[in-house]
């Protein structure tokens, strides 16, 4: 099992695939299940390098409340651990934070790719997509805030598999509430113009978490930000796979 190390906190990752290097950094509360949608799209073409943030997964957990400087350190410590100097880099919520802040202090990122996540954390409910790793009951009712009703109710299969792997990879509480406070504390608004890579901001437009306003925003603010807005919920990476793949591969193939 791969690790990298941050000071004391041991970090999974894995890796797959070749050609250069796309690595994706996950939302709150997430194992890196998450990724499962895209993993499988661009490996081949290019490297996955997918890895769990502290507090989810196979990742330590250590006391919180975290920040995001903490987490870019750790995928900072990653990318050192693998060998991976230039990376094209994929961020859902809380890890299109990391991404952003990746960005702004380093000249690791070729790309970004950013999805329903947003410059500033302040007065967003996170809570509603918390559910307790042990408690299959409230990881499925939570998944109401992280997915379109249209999509739970068509997919019932991938719900329950989704639940399985929550159950397996997700944060304690405790660790959801260290991640979710990063989040809460994050602000670049007024520093995005230090990021000059490539953007690609895509958005659920039916988010009932992360507003798509914010993601607009967000985009509108980076120099070389674009938008798409796809008819989803949160986890638009998930309900729109296809679009969101296409769309993945097409501006990592550019940059």
């Amino acid at each position: 099992m791969p690790t990298a190390s941050n000071g004391s906190v041991s970090l999974y990752y894995e890796a797959d695939g070749d050609g250069e290097t796309v690595v994706f950094l996950g939302d709150v509360g997430y194992g890196a299940w998450q990724w499962g949608w895209q993993h499988g799209g661009l490996s081949g073409p290019f490297e996955t390098l997918v890895t769990d943030l502290r507090g989810a997964g196979r990742s330590d957990a250590p006391a919180g409340p975290y920040a995001v400087d903490d987490l870019t350190a750790d995928a900072q410590a990653v990318l050192e651990a693998h060998g991976a100097r230039r990376v094209h880099v994929v961020g859902a919520g809380l890890g299109g934070m990391v991404a952003l802040e990746l960005a702004r202090l380093s000249s690791r990122p070729r790309s970004l790719t950013l999805l329903g996540t947003a410059a500033a954390g302040a007065d967003l409910s996170l809570d509603p997509l918390f559910g307790a790793p042990d408690d299959p009951d409230t990881l499925e009712s939570s998944l109401a805030a992280a997915l379109s009703r249209e999509f739970v109710d068509a997919n019932p299969d991938v719900v329950e598999q989704i639940v399985e792997w929550r159950a397996a990879e997700d944060a304690t509480r405790d660790a959801w509430e260290a991640q979710a406070a990063a989040v809460e504390a994050f602000d670049i608004s007024d520093r995005l113009y230090e990021i000059d890579c490539p953007a690609l901001v895509v958005h659920g437009s039916d988010d009932a978490v992360w507003p798509v306003e914010r993601g607009r925003r967000l985009a509108e603010g980076l120099p070389r930000g674009s938008f798409v807005e796809l008819d989803a919920g949160h986890l638009v990476g998930i309900e729109q796979s296809r679009a969101v793949n296409d769309r993945l591969f097409g501006h990592v193939e550019s940059a």
